[in-house]
Order: C-alpha cells, then sequence, then structure tokens
C-alpha cells in the first residue's frame, strides 16, 4: 500500500488516539531513504550532525549553512516522513527577525516541513514569532545541548521539586506559544509522563522513559556508528562500527596483496578492436602543424 506524507494533522492525531510516534534524526540521503522505507512518522535534521558526522565535541559549533546542506540531502532521500530542520546555536537567540529568517531557510531552501529549536518560556516569544510567520515549531526543554555548558554537563534534568515545576511551566508555555511538539530529553520518566498528560500537543522523549507520546533517537548510536561514547538512553539495535572496520581492512588487505580487484570488478575491450589500438601505436606519427598566432586577428573570432 502506497504510504501518504505525514503531516501536522496526524501527528497531533496520534497523540489524541494513544498511538505511538517514531522520530529519528537524519543528515545524509542513504539514511533519510531507509527511514522512510520504513515508515518513520518523522525525521530530525538534527544539530547532533556536528557531533556525529562533523566530529566536534559539542553541538555549538554546527553552523546554519551546514545545517542547510544536511536538510536539502535528507529531502531528496525522504518523501513520505514529516521534516524537521533543527536550528542551531545563534540562529534564533539573537532576535525574532533574525529566527524567522533562518526558520524560512529550512523552509524555502531545504524544503523542511517544520524546524525545532531548544528552550522554555525564555524562548516562548520567539516560538510564537516563528509560528505566525506561517512556520511549524517543536519546542526541545530538559536537557538542551546547545546549553550543556549553563547546564554543567549531561546531567539529567527536573530532578528537584523546583526543577520540575519549571520543566512543566516550560512546556505549558512552549505550548501556548503555539508549538505543535516538544521534546523531552534526559528527565525522570514519571516527571515527562506527567508533562505529557498535562499537554494537549505530543512530547517526544529521547531518554525521557516510555511514557511520552513518541520517541526519538539518533540514528548514528541506534545504528552503532558513532564509536566515542553511546548514551545511556541510546539502544543500539546493531553494531555497524566494527563491521565497518573489519570490511576496511579486508579491502585493505586484498589491495596490498593484489587479490582486488578480480576479474568480475573489471572490464574489456574486445580483441580486434586492442590489436587495432596497438598496431596503432606503432605506426608513424602524423604531424599536425597550429596556425601561426596572428596578434592582430579578431579576439572575438571562434577557431
Amino acid at each position: 500500500m502506497e504510504r501518504k506524507k505525514v503531516t501536522l494533522p496526524e501527528i497531533q492525531r496520534k497523540k489524541e488516539m494513544g498511538e505511538p510516534i517514531t522520530m529519528l534524526t537524519a543528515y545524509d540521503v542513504s539514511i533519510a531513504r531507509a527511514i522512510d522505507q520504513v515508515g518513520i512518522d518523522m525525521i530530525l535534521v538534527g544539530d547532533s550532525y556536528g557531533m556525529v558526522v562533523l566530529g566536534y565535541d559539542t553541538t555549538v559549533s554546527v553552523t546554519m549553512d551546514q545545517m542547510i546542506t544536511a536538510a536539502q540531502a535528507v529531502a531528496r532521500g525522504a518523501k513520505n516522513p514529516l521534516l524537521i530542520g533543527d536550528l542551531p546555536f545563534l540562529s534564533y537567540q539573537v532576535d525574532a527577525r533574525e529566527a524567522i529568517r533562518n526558520a524560512g531557510r529550512f523552509i524555502q531552501e531545504a524544503n523542511m516541513d517544520a524546524v525545532k529549536l531548544e528552550g522554555g518560556r525564555e524562548i516562548a516569544p520567539t516560538v510564537r514569532a516563528i509560528t505566525n510567520a506561517g512556520i511549524a515549531v517543536m519546542g526541545h526543554i530538559g536537557l538542551t545541548p546547545q546549553s550543556v555548558s549553563k547546564l554543567g554537563g549531561w546531567r539529567t534534568q527536573g530532578t528537584t521539586a523546583e526543577a520540575a515545576h519549571k520543566l512543566l511551566d516550560d512546556a505549558l508555555a512552549l505550548q501556548d506559544a503555539g508549538a505543535f511538539s516538544i521534546v523531552l530529553e534526559k528527565v525522570p520518566e514519571r516527571l515527562a509522563e506527567l508533562v505529557t498528560q498535562r499537554l494537549q500537543i505530543p512530547t517526544i522523549g529521547i531518554g525521557a522513559g516510555l511514557h511520552c507520546d513518541g520517541q526519538v533517537l539518533v540514528t548514528n548510536d541506534l545504528l552503532g556508528l558513532f564509536d566515542r561514547f553511546v548514551p545511556k538512553f541510546a539502544k543500539q539495535y546493531a553494531k555497524l562500527y566494527p563491521i565497518i572496520v573489519e570490511a576496511i581492512s579486508e579491502y585493505k588487505r586484498e589491495v596490498d596483496a593484489r587479490a582486488f580487484p578480480a576479474a568480475e570488478h573489471t572490464f574489456s575491450i574486445k580483441e580486434d578492436e586492442w590489436d587495432a589500438f596497438l598496431k596503432s601505436l606503432t605506426a608513424p606519427n602524423e604531424t599536425h602543424t597550429l596556425p601561426a598566432f596572428d596578434e592582430h586577428a579578431d579576439a572575438t573570432r571562434v577557431y
């Protein structure tokens, strides 16, 4: 059966019907195609691109142009999921006009369906400005990687009564500002469940337990492609990194032994054509004389 493009009303319907929502990250056309083929609801072109693909230590070094390039690749590979571009650090914090402009780039240049940004009540006016401009916004609270230094590291958020109150307040503020969904990252499961129950819009959990409306993972973590570390909340459904290393090692061994390329990997030329070519090499070379250069010739003439 042919699948249809996932829309914002469909995501909201899943929330209301209690149907789980699936989301994964993607940064290139190949992974995007695979995610599309499976029927995942949403693809986030996350600023995690900076860490898992570009090799940065945090997400804060990723630029808007880099995010646009990745989003364009994903849009070429995935046609059915709802596509969300992650606004990188300092692309929306300066002022609302710049935030709208950068959000618009994701829509206009990269064919995204929505954008995501980090922050709670303090960023709600920006969320409202972007949504008023006709662009759908996904919020992101709890552990917000762009603020990891301010948060004191990759620590669980909402672990005190005061912090839990703030997180719920942030979620409600984002909903009131027009966000269509909110990512809850690395918060206690009970708190995530309560926030999910209090909100009318879907929550998407990552390290937030089973009771969110949906779940998201960094696909490189899911596939075991990221070799530095594995977050506690990331389940590795495959361990492809050692397989990739072994495949590259085998390639090197075969090249070193002159075993690759084999006959099945090479191309041939017909014997009569090859013979004619060899004979042409032994024939007297013809000399070709170029016309003398005339400095007074018409410069516009095409020869």
